[in-house]
């Protein structure tokens, strides 16, 4: 995996690149538990799988804007 920056100024362009590879981060960990025998390691790599998910769902969230904290301030509803 070798990570390239991209040029755009825009960050919804730099969090869509990252979050590619956090997705295929996350595929290697789910490969590598298929590898290895020890438990231990076994539970790392799944955990590690379920940390990126969660980062993986902010990328996309983020995004999206369908996420409370990723709303544009003129975009929330004012209080009357």
């Amino acid at each position: 995996m070798d990570l390239q920056t991209i040029k755009s100024s825009d960050p919804k362009e730099h969090a869509q690149n990252i979050e590619k590879y956090i997705t295929q981060l996350k595929f290697f960990c789910h490969e590598e538990i298929k590898l290895v025998k020890e438990p231990k390691a076994k539970a790392l790599f799944e955990t590690s799988a379920e940390v990126l998910s969660g980062l993986e769902k902010a990328f996309s969230d983020y995004q999206a804007e369908n996420e409370g904290a990723w709303v544009n301030d003129e975009d929330r509803p004012t209080l009357q």
